[in-house]
């Protein structure tokens, strides 16, 4: 191709990259995934080895590189309570990359993402992120996020914070990442631990700009979720 050559209008793909650290709150991605999937938006999935192991302690669901299709279409069925209540999700426009590939798309900044949202975030991953390690592409991907100054949420699920985590959060606030602690709130009439899970979920997408309608917005009329509990 001539160096010059005319560039076309034609769509270029350009994904969110999730990142599902090892955190406790597998759900939480789940319902970001779908959020995005729903809103039409591409996603890169990347799942961190230490992930794995929350994955299957929390739904039971063994997470395999070769059928990450296969299990990921049955973890985007389960809801917050571990039992299918989601249909199934279509998959097409969805891209996997291994943790341990730092050859993959998202580890370099040519590649063409919207930007980076992490969720769950431990807080070793904060660190991680936090500090430039880039110990696998997880980190890696964070980082070129932050380098190109492209959107990074960090949905970080720790309680207490340390001194030492707190001061990786506002390097990471600094450095121009949105630090967004997974805390539900109650004011949207939640009835079901799904309408939690959906609410920080909803908050993430709102933090990266991704319409959705996860949660009942604060319209400043005191009681409106219980007045409306009946709907």
């Amino acid at each position: 191709m001539e160096p010059y050559e005319r560039v076309t209008q034609r769509q270029e793909r350009r994904p969110w990259v999730v990142g599902v650290s090892g955190a406790s709150g597998t759900p939480y991605a789940a319902a970001v995934v779908r959020g995005l999937l729903a809103a039409g938006e591409a996603v890169d999935l990347v799942v961190s080895r230490a992930s794995r192991l929350t994955l299957l302690d929390e739904t039971g669901i063994k997470f395999r590189d070769a059928h990450w299709q296969e299990d990921l279409r049955e973890w985007l069925t389960l809801g917050a309570d571990g039992k299918p209540h989601f249909p199934a999700a279509g998959l097409e426009d969805v891209r996997y990359w291994p943790a341990g590939d730092l050859a993959a798309g998202p580890s370099s900044g040519s590649y063409p993402a919207k930007g980076m949202l992490i969720v769950p975030a431990s807080t070793a991953c904060v660190a991680g992120v936090a500090l430039g390690l880039s110990k696998d592409l997880l980190q890696r991907a964070a980082s070129v996020t932050l380098k190109e100054r492209r959107p990074l949420v960090v949905a970080v699920r720790e309680t207490p914070l340390s001194g030492q985590s707190l001061k990786q959060l506002v390097a990471l606030d600094e450095a121009g990442a949105v630090v967004l602690p997974a805390s539900p709130a109650f004011y949207a009439g939640a009835t079901h631990i799904q309408d939690l899970v959906d609410f920080v979920a909803g908050r993430v997408l709102d933090a990266a700009g991704v319409p959705h309608r996860l949660y009942r917005r604060w319209k400043g009329e005191l009681g409106e979720a219980r007045s409306r509990e009946g709907d």
